[in-house]
């Protein structure tokens, strides 16, 4: 079996080397789910950070709900500044799911401040967005702000989904 990849700040330090500070990491988390919305979060790190749980940090879909749960709480203690973009499933339905995930990352850059200066985003190009931004392909398991981002946005989506579960009971 492979070993999962272990995110770095590789794409970062490119783009701080290129005098950006504010970059902002972005991923989304619904897209294949069969009720509730799409959720995107893009999270902007600190420029130097040096943390332990770190070297924890993964896709969001190799982690536990537990392990997620605990990075969320340190990524959300340190970050500079998150933001969190919901789509409901009639917009998804009515506009697609590919422009309803654009609609949700452009949400959650707009919640952003400081702004983000730049954008890596896991495999999208985000159109209508007027800044830098790289499509990284992979990026939620080979950069570490999407990392950050698809596990904010996972943890965002997956308490939504509780509360309809407590509010329209039987969907688990």
């Amino acid at each position: 079996m492979e070993s999962p990849l272990v995110p770095t700040f590789a794409e970062e330090k490119i783009l701080q080397a290129q005098g950006y500070r504010f970059i902002a990491g972005i991923d989304e988390v619904g897209r294949g789910a069969l009720a509730g919305p799409v959720a995107a979060a893009a999270v902007i790190l600190p420029l130097r950070i040096k943390a332990g749980w770190l070297k924890q940090v993964r896709d969001s879909k190799q982690l536990t709900p537990e392990k997620r749960e605990v990075l969320s709480r340190h990524i959300h203690s340190v970050a500079v500044a998150i933001g969190i973009g919901f789509v409901p499933s009639e917009i998804i339905d009515k506009r697609g799911i590919v422009k309803a995930t654009h609609l949700a990352m452009r949400l959650a850059i707009k919640q952003l401040s400081p702004r983000a200066e730049t954008l890596l985003i896991d495999y999208l190009h985000l159109p209508g967005v007027r800044l830098p931004q790289k499509g990284v392909t992979d990026g939620d398991s080979l950069c570490i702000s999407i990392a950050c981002a698809s596990i904010v946005a996972k943890v965002a989506r997956d308490r939504l989904m509780v509360e309809m579960d407590e509010t329209y009971n039987g969907y688990g």
